[in-house]
């Protein structure tokens, strides 16, 4: 059972191999999670702080050393969010038979 779902959900979501490897095994590792915790991963979002942060550090033109690994921290950590929402958005479609994004 476990190999045909792999197998339909390789064909159907699209391939991570762009990511970081720890980041495609959690990513790929949602697929048995239950719908509730899908649900609370596509609902998240960074906090206000890191939200307000990241914006500020990316129009700034001359970044300080401190503040390019804070930036690409909070990038990274922005990816992370997103690729997780993706996914679980993707999940949810696929399991209820129904588009979730309009």
């Amino acid at each position: 059972m476990e190999d045909v779902l792999r197998d339909m959900l390789t064909a159907v979501l699209p391939v991570l191999e762009d990511i970081p490897p720890a980041l495609q095994n959690e990513i790929a590792e949602m697929t048995w999670l239950s719908n509730d915790d899908l649900w609370k991963i596509a609902r998240a979002e960074l906090s206000a702080d890191a939200q307000s942060e990241l914006q500020q550090l990316s129009q700034i033109v001359q970044l300080t050393p401190k503040q390019e690994a804070e930036l690409d921290a909070l990038r990274h950590a922005y990816g992370r969010v997103t690729l997780r929402k993706a996914r679980a958005y993707a999940l949810l479609s696929l399991r209820s038979g129904q588009t979730l994004l309009k």
